[in-house]
């Protein structure tokens, strides 16, 4: 009875328990150990639904595209109706200022060139270029002031658009040597 009952008793017990889990352990490392890391494999089930994704992307991308231009064609529009709204809004003031007299008279006499009764107009003639294609306007030689100097940049610059001009109606050749007249010439 003594054996049978150092068979079942508890020390007994945990000593076997320990060495059977011991012994598992040992068997576990070695297998791991001895076997090539397992590789992943593609299941059927994810296959299935990688394939139901990819046809949902290709289902939706024709659509989302056709909803994204017809977002940019509304905004285009909505654009383009903002700026009609400032046009009509723009030209009705002009028509509001044209109903005034004053600014009808003002318009007349700066543009049709009239004048009230009593008054005397006088019209310049427009220079029609001179030996050196010089324009005979209504600018100051003598003018200390900066408009003087303005006008005379401004006189210049309609000189260079004239000289541009006669440019394009020339042969290449003679546009080159009045390029080097100009830039012989002292300013």
């Amino acid at each position: 009875m003594a054996a049978q009952r150092e068979r079942f008793s508890t020390a007994t017990r945990l000593r076997a328990l320990g060495e059977q889990a011991a012994a598992r352990v040992y068997r576990a490392q070695n297998r791991r150990l001895r076997r090539p890391p397992r590789r992943t494999r593609l299941t059927s089930r994810a296959a299935l639904l990688a394939l139901v994704l990819c046809a949902l992307v290709v289902a939706l991308a024709y659509p989302l595209r056709e909803y994204i231009a017809q977002r940019a064609d509304i905004a285009a529009q909505q654009r383009e109706a903002d700026e009609a709204r400032e046009r009509v809004a723009e030209l009705r003031d002009e028509k509001a200022r044209w109903q005034d007299p004053a600014h009808v008279r003002r318009e007349a006499r700066e543009h049709l060139n009239y004048v009230l009764p009593g008054e005397t107009g006088y019209l310049l003639p427009e220079g029609d270029g001179g030996e050196n294609g010089d324009q005979s306007g209504g600018a100051d030689d003598g003018a200390d002031s900066d408009d003087g100097a303005d006008a005379a940049e401004a006189e210049g610059r309609d000189a260079e658009d004239e000289a541009a001009e006669d440019a394009t109606e020339r042969p290449w050749y003679d546009n080159l040597w009045d390029g080097i007249d100009r830039a012989d010439q002292a300013r």
